[in-house]
């Protein structure tokens, strides 16, 4: 999943100094998580240690926990593209594991502990819920009106 989506953010034929990798986050100041998880790679799946930065709707990996403004991420992942993370310790009968998915892809991590897994859980799914585009216009309601807070054009009307 991270290659997939790291050639997406990367673009095709593009080299990386061509490329803003990091959409502009300046991932190495005040990121809402920071901490070490272990990652199963996406090819060859073994288990690597990684620093992880969830920051402004993109979650970073590092190979180590010095990060500044000239480290380059080992991979990103744009959240608004996942649909769900949740606990995964029956899935890979290992403890502490969760999963991040897309709608093409899973991509499992393990925390250090179920407090870590947790947080890691519900900060990941809050910044989903924060960048992804999950409610359309006509699911809005006014309350006050108790109907939809806009006229909503069809797809013919426009």
């Amino acid at each position: 999943m991270a290659a997939s989506l790291w050639r997406v953010v990367m673009g095709t034929g593009a080299s990386s100094a061509d490329v803003d990798t990091t959409g502009g986050v300046e991932f190495w100041r005040s990121p809402e998580r920071a901490g070490w998880l272990t990652k199963q790679g996406e090819y060859i799946k073994t288990w690597r240690r990684r620093w992880f930065v969830l920051k402004q709707g993109r979650l970073f990996w590092f190979k180590d926990s010095v990060v500044t403004r000239a480290s380059v991420p080992r991979g990103v992942i744009p959240v608004a593209t996942c649909l769900t993370v949740k606990g995964a310790e029956d899935a890979l009968n290992r403890q502490f594991a969760f999963e991040l998915s897309t709608p093409t892809e899973t991509m499992y991590f393990i925390a250090d502990s179920e407090k870590e897994k947790e947080e890691w859980i519900n900060s990941i799914g809050r910044s989903i819920v924060q960048h992804s585009r999950s409610v359309t216009d006509a699911e809005v309601v006014d309350y006050d009106i108790g109907r939809p807070a806009a006229p909503v054009a069809a797809d013919g009307d426009k």
